[in-house]
């Protein structure tokens, strides 16, 4: 699917492109014909835009967090001054944070995932949809989680950041539909990771190791009995993003190997 040219002319922003399900997209976005501009907190995400470039796209690395204002104005006004306009922005960057339950959880690290995956996307939102308004038929495509549909064990922030990224996704459709501006939520399960999948590759040897052996024990209880590849969900973004889905927004789509249809969830998507 990557290949046919579903997004020739378009310019399409990744938050989190340094790695995993970001990283994917970029490439598939390019391949399909856009243009592509990888933000990230990871230099790493340089690797990714240097990636896209080698295979002939046109791509472009901005370092950004996108729970800070300032760093997402940059980021809007950078894409702008590079490609004219923003006809898609990917609002992918998220993390897990800690594995407690409520009580347990210090607001600190509430706070900071709430940031990252709610925050974030209301401001890369906001900052980017005067263009996206202005390009026409722009698309925005959040990538919440299974976990945004389905509780989780140890995972408050996670789950209901992802949650309201849902629902945020349903607003910006209600209120922009008859702009011409559409909003999809992607809501993926179990991902095999990567080297270049964000905080991830910080985690300690031990603790990295179990969060694997977690994953994939719960993913084996999936009806597809696996972790998807970050190729498979980008793939899905792709193409909600490209006009072939111009009648598609406030959807909320599952791209998770039947996690949602069985309570058999293991308890470790992150």
């Amino acid at each position: 699917m990557a290949e046919a040219k579903f997004l020739t002319g378009k310019v399409m922003i990744v938050t989190g492109g340094a790695g995993g399900i970001g990283r994917a997209t970029a490439y598939a976005a390019s391949a399909a014909g856009a243009a592509v501009v990888v933000a990230d907190v990871l230099d790493s995400g340089q690797a990714t835009a240097a990636g896209v470039r080698e295979a002939g796209g046109q791509a472009e690395f901005v370092a950004c967090d996108v729970s800070e204002p300032e760093q997402v104005s940059e980021l809007i006004r950078r894409t702008v001054d590079s490609f004219g306009r923003i006809d898609i922005l990917v609002n992918n960057a998220g993390g897990g944070g800690a594995r407690l339950r409520v009580h347990e959880l210090d607001v600190e690290s509430w706070d900071r995932t709430v940031a990252v995956n709610l925050r974030g996307p209301f401001l890369c939102s906001k900052f980017a949809i005067p263009h996206l308004l202005a390009a026409g038929r722009g698309a925005i495509v959040n990538v919440s989680s299974a976990y945004g549909l389905v509780g989780a064990p140890e995972t408050p922030a996670y789950c209901a950041s992802k949650g309201g990224l849902i629902s945020l996704t349903r607003a910006l459709a209600v209120d922009y539909g008859s702009d011409g501006l559409r909003a999809i939520a992607i809501c993926p399960g179990f991902v095999a990771l990567d080297e270049g999948g964000g905080g991830r590759a910080k985690l300690p040897p031990a603790e990295a190791a179990a969060r694997l052996a977690r994953r994939e024990a719960g993913a084996a209880l999936q009806p597809l009995g696996r972790q998807a590849q970050p190729e498979e969900i980008a793939n899905v973004i792709v193409f909600v993003a490209s006009d072939a889905c111009s009648f598609m927004t406030g959807a909320v789509v599952s791209v998770d190997g039947g996690c949602t249809a069985t309570f058999y969830h293991g308890g470790g998507l992150r």
